[in-house]
Parts: structure tokens; sequence; C-alpha cells
């Protein structure tokens, strides 16, 4: 009874996910990375020792090639991540931006939140998203009192694409967010503050990454499983934009540095990426660089055995008894 006690407390353990886009391991360079000479929580280096971590978070590098030739790319790598399954080994290949077929039925068949809803367990996505986009791509969502935000022309209605991470929730079944939820205090936007989606005339609230951190519990209070994605960093890497590159990055650790403040003792925080890019501005292109995945809960020995980002949905998986 007492192991069977344990088992029960172990599995009731809520996860939070913060997911960044394009952060890997580099140099620590301050020409070309912009993390080197920042004290963040995501400031790891090839050539510098480890360092220690708030709450007795531990780091864990993980390889993102998957041991396919190419550069690792963002569709192929957040379906591994989000499903615990190799896709760009399942398939042969990396493949950029948005889930091709092959990926979406990967994640229609193995998605995470679908496993997690299927055995019982809630989920949900912590961001916000405009009606006009998640209804032109036919994804479910919350009730919303507004109209619309905007109509987008028949061109763009061709090229619109679905995320990784917005295929994961709707293969789950799970509603997706809106901008009517941001004003609530029920979500928050990509880039965190706000700033980013008012300037692109999006109703949201500006918010400090502090008080986004509150509504990040709040959010994850309702749910087993919580996810949260932020990709501006990604964005600034491609354009070798040094200045937003740094901006992004204060903010998100900002964020995180809050979140896992604010982390409750029925909590797991991982915090992890997809493949590497910001992190060597010398280029535009991604790296083959390893990713840091950091955790923040309760003694996790099984996490030594990460060695890719696909392992991480795997140990959210674990901790749930589906892997």
């Amino acid at each position: 009874m007492k192991g069977h006690g344990h088992l029960l407390q172990f599995s009731a353990m809520r996860v939070a996910v913060l997911f960044i886009d394009g952060v890997g391991i580099g140099r620590n360079d301050p020409d070309i990375n912009p993390l080197s000479g920042r004290d963040h929580l995501l400031s790891w280096f090839q050539d510098a020792p480890p360092r220690s971590l708030p709450g007795a978070g531990q780091c864990f590098p993980v390889d993102t090639t998957f041991g396919i030739a190419g550069r690792p790319q963002s569709a192929s790598n957040q379906t591994a991540l989000l499903t615990g399954q190799p896709a760009p080994a399942l398939i042969g290949r990396h493949v950029l931006g948005y889930p091709d077929a092959p990926l979406r039925e990967i994640l229609a068949r193995h998605s995470l939140v679908k496993h997690l809803v299927d055995t019982g367990r809630t989920a949900t996505f912590a961001n916000c998203y405009p009606v006009a986009y998640l209804d032109a791509l036919k994804l479910p969502r919350r009730p919303s009192a507004s109209a619309p935000e905007f109509t987008l022309p028949p061109a763009a209605l061709r090229r619109l694409k679905a995320s990784a991470s917005t295929l994961a929730f709707a293969a789950g079944g799970v509603p997706l967010r809106t901008l009517d939820d941001a004003r609530a205090g029920l979500a928050l936007p990509h880039d965190i503050t706000g700033a980013r989606a008012r300037s692109r005339d999006l109703d949201v609230p500006t918010r400090t990454p502090d008080e986004a951190a509150e509504v990040f519990w709040r959010i994850a209070g309702e749910a087993d499983f919580t996810f949260f994605e932020h990709y501006l960093a990604d964005e600034a890497g491609h354009a070798q934009d040094f200045a937003a590159a740094r901006d992004a990055l204060d903010t998100f650790d900002a964020f995180a540095r809050a979140v896992v403040a604010r982390r409750p003792a029925d909590a797991r925080v991982l915090v992890c990426s997809d493949h590497g890019n910001v992190e060597d501005l010398s280029t535009r292109s991604h790296t083959l660089h390893p990713v840091p995945v950091l955790y923040f809960g309760p003694p996790a020995p099984e996490l030594e055995s990460l060695a890719t980002v696909a392992d991480v949905g795997r140990a959210v998986l674990r901790w749930w008894g589906g892997a």
C-alpha cells in the first residue's frame, strides 16, 4: 500500500512546459551569441562549465538531429517533442515550418495531448490566437463573444497552415484560447508581454513578464498538462537581428524565472527548445547544436536518460503512465 500511495502521488503531479523555438547550446562568444554575457536560464555553452539553476533545477542537453542528414527543422522536431516519436527518423527527413501530411498523421495518432485526454487527464494550451486564424484553419476553439479580428483574403487562406502545437492540441479535441481569453486574464500572447500583438493591431493586454507568469499559473491551475509556446527567438535568429534576439531572450528569461519561482509543490516545469538557431547569429540557418532541456521539480532520475527532443514528450507520457 505504501508503494501504491507513492504511485498515486507521483502520477498526480501537474506538468508545465515552456517551449521556446530555436535556442541551442552554442559557444560563449558575445560577437555571435546573444546569450553570452547574460545570466539566463538558457545561458548554456559548449565552452563554459555547467551553471547552477534556481530551485535545484537541472539541465539536460539533448540531440536535435535524430541522425538524419541536414539541419533540424521546426515542423519535424516539434512533432517529435509533442508526440514522443522520433519524427525525423520515422519519415527520413527534416521538415521546416509547418507539418506536412506524414507529420500531421503522426500528430493525429500520437499527440501526447490526445493520449492524456484519452486517459482522463486534462491539457491546455496557454497561448491565445485570433478567432479569424483559428476558424480559417478549422481548429477547435473556446467560445468568443467578439467578431473575427480580420478577414483573410483568398490568397492568404490558401497559404495558411496549422503549426505542430495547434495540431497536437486539436488531436486531443482541446479548444484553443482566443483574444477574449487573453483579455480575461486566461491566455497569453506568444510574445508574453503583448507588445508584439498590439503592434499588429490585436487587442490584448500589456503585461510584464512577472504578471504573465501569474496568468500562466492561473491557466495551469485548471489542467494536468499546460503548454506555452514562444517563437520570437527563432525569428530573430533567421533575421540575424542581435537586438531583437536579446529582447526576445530577456523577456522569455524573466517570464520563465517568474514561472519557476511560482511553481506549486504539485507541479513539474520543463523549459525546452526544438533546435538551435539564435545562439549563432553568424548564420541565418538552424544549427546542429544540442538544445538544453531544463527541469524544475521533485527528483526525476528518469530524465538522466534524455537523448533527443522526442524524449521530452516521452518523459511527460511516462509521468502519466503512458510510455
